[in-house]
């Protein structure tokens, strides 16, 4: 049986459906994201209650002239499949397919790219400015999500359109969920609502009321009108919008096609900045999502019929978790530590912790900055704050860190999830460049764990050192070593010696201190003695330690997963100059100066030579002579 989506190429076939076609093509979508989902993974939940809105900006605006731009990317999969690439969507966030965010090099369609959140009204002002500037004549959307809202640099956007008074619209996607469950004062206030067809209702009946009486009827009407819409705008967000300086419009269903086309419609007619107010569920039309939206928000394969996850092999616990279970236990020795995480309690691992100690336990919402400040003025008062958010979200916050934190030397922690390579979620979301923006402020502790039981002793270390202290850790599951033994403080700056050589030291942090193992066992069996060296702290490093190895061997390799501009290599370098060694052939294995895209997290250490074969090459070419930095995918045919 054919589907009204086999008809949709693009955008101009999407409007030659009639009205009544589009809950059907809306179901059809959904059908689709839920079937490509099941099999690959991703962001399900909100980009299922999201369809309705996409198919209704793309039918009510002339895209790609109009401009539309999704503020979180992970809810565009609809607006991918309808611009053109149905057939690669299954594809998405794997290996040499599409991406899972909006990427304008991917579409022309994809009119900014997106990956954090509350990004959307400042570039659509933007957009709308220079539209101006050069008298051109189109659109500019913002599709924004009520989580998003909770972010400063949105307010900041809004803040600046209410006061230029340009031609925008904003849709507020408020599905009363970010990743987690909202917090904050603004939820609370969105939560405010009048349903579109309560007030349809009173209005249509208060027409009839006032129409009914003799001579005076319309002015009685014309006069309710205006204190209807002072009513509604008190009693609704439309307060907050309209004091900011936007008309509001709602809230509208946002699962009701016409109803969104026809508010689109009307917005196009109106002058200045808009704010339509659109009413949305998560997981929309898939029951299992919709019963469990945080879950089904970034989601591995499942089965499509129960939403179960695809059963795999032994699970090993992840970093994550550990994280969490190993803070718990702190926690309950000593009541200064207090958790914190910027609306994502269950990612980073603080969902237990947020049980046990419910009144410790603090969710800012989408606001790092915040976060971080909000820490530093809790650590003034005794307490010990344990920042736990994503390496690349971290990014957001570095002036924070800098001058509200290390500055004044404040005893904070940062537990830093998701450092190095990501995966599926590509350039956006890898944590490449924590090791370079924080190891060159003064007084912050950098430290990476080899494994998982390392982690729990450097959290222990962090929590105790009495200065700022940042904590790195990968993604996913750990080695499944031995986690029985008591926590124990690591002397700060000291390296662990994994194994003695004296043809090479191979100076590894973090994840690459096993891969680093692997290449030299296999090396071994070449003849070749290659120390090991799991450097642990980024900063300080161990001087001691590495201008030993030096002593012994005249050739080393640093092994991170970061950007190698700036990290723990060039942080060895420094040092070989700092003792004027100049003898030592060194070699940096890691990033290298580009954006690394989407793929599993094997697959991209494989290209970038970051795993134990790339790391074996390195050693062999350093053996040769060869002096070139691994890392280097300019001398590699791109995978991706």
């Amino acid at each position: 049986m054919s589907k009204l989506l086999d008809t949709i190429k693009n955008p101009d076939d999407l409007k030659k459906l009639t009205l009544e076609n589009l809950p059907t093509l809306a179901a059809e979508i959904r059908d689709e994201i839920v079937t490509t989902t099941s099999k690959v993974g991703g962001h399900l939940a909100s980009s299922l209650g999201a369809v309705d809105i996409a198919i209704a900006a793309h039918y009510a605006f002339d895209t790609p002239r109009d401009k539309v731009i999704w503020d979180v990317g992970h809810q565009a999969y609809a607006h991918k499949i309808l611009t053109g690439r149905r057939e690669a969507f299954k594809t998405i966030r794997q290996m040499g397919g599409i991406s899972g965010f909006p990427k304008p090099s991917e579409s022309i369609y994809d009119a900014f790219g997106v990956g954090h959140s509350s990004t959307s009204i400042s570039a659509a002002m933007g957009m709308a400015v220079a539209r101006d500037l050069k008298q051109e004549n189109y659109k500019v959307i913002a599709i924004i999500g009520d989580g998003s809202l909770t972010a400063g640099l949105a307010f900041e956007g809004l803040n600046q359109a209410g006061h230029l008074k340009k031609d925008i619209v904003v849709v507020l996607n408020d599905n009363e969920m970010s990743i987690s469950q909202n917090v904050g004062a603004l939820s609370s206030f969105l939560s405010r609502k009048i349903t579109g067809r309560l007030a349809t209702r009173l209005k249509k009946e208060a027409e009839g009321f006032f129409m009914s009486i003799p001579r005076i009827g319309s002015r009685l009407l014309s006069f309710a009108k205006r204190a209807e819409d002072s009513l509604i705008a008190l009693l609704t967000p439309g307060m907050l919008f309209e004091g900011l300086g936007f008309h509001y419009i709602g809230p509208i269903d946002g699962h009701n096609i016409d109803e969104l086309i026809n508010t689109f419609n009307d917005a196009k007619e109106l002058k200045g900045p808009i704010l339509i107010h659109a009413l949305t569920k998560k997981g929309k039309g898939y029951l299992p999502a919709e019963q469990e939206p945080v879950r089904f928000h970034g989601i591995g394969p499942f089965e499509k019929e129960t939403g179960k996850a695809v059963k795999s092999k032994k699970k090993i616990a992840t970093y994550t978790e550990i994280f969490g279970q190993t803070l718990v236990e702190l926690a309950e020795n000593d009541k200064r530590i207090v958790a914190i995480t910027a609306a994502m309690p269950e990612g980073t691992g603080l969902d237990q912790f947020a049980k046990t100690f419910p009144e410790r336990f603090f969710d800012v919402g989408i606001a790092e900055q915040h976060a971080v400040t909000f820490a530093a003025g809790l650590s003034k008062q005794g307490f010990i704050p344990v920042v736990a958010i994503y390496s690349t979200f971290l990014q957001r916050a570095y002036d924070e860190i800098l001058h509200d934190i290390c500055l004044q030397n404040l005893p904070i922690v940062f537990a830093i999830d998701r450092g190095g390579i990501v995966g599926a979620d590509g350039p956006t979301h890898h944590g490449l460049f924590d090791l370079s923006y924080l190891r060159h402020i003064p007084n912050m502790v950098v430290m990476a764990p080899k494994d998982e039981d390392e982690l729990r002793h450097m959290l222990k270390t962090a929590v105790e050192c009495k200065m700022p202290a940042a904590v790195r850790y990968p993604r996913g599951e750990g080695y499944d070593v031995d986690l029985s033994q008591p926590l124990n403080k690591i002397p700060i700056g000291k390296a662990e010696i994994l194994r003695d050589g004296s043809d090479a030291a191979l100076l590894a942090i973090g994840s690459t201190c096993y891969p680093a193992l692997e290449a030299a066992h296999r090396l071994e069996k070449q003849g070749l003695k290659i120390a090991v060296v799991n450097s642990r702290f980024v900063k300080p490093l161990d001087e001691d330690s590495i201008v030993s190895i030096v002593k012994k061997t005249d050739k080393i390799i640093t092994v991170e997963e970061n950007a190698l501009q700036g990290g723990f290599g060039s942080a060895v370098l420094e040092l070989l100059e700092q003792y004027g060694i100049s003898e030592c052939k060194a070699r940096r294995v890691g990033i290298p100066d580009e954006f690394v895209e989407h793929g599993s997290q094997n697959e991209l250490r494989a290209i970038l030579g970051i795993d134990a074969d790339g790391i074996e090459k390195a050693v062999k070419d350093i053996m040769k002579g060869h002096a070139k930095h691994a890392g280097n995918i300019g001398e590699r045919k791109r995978a991706y």
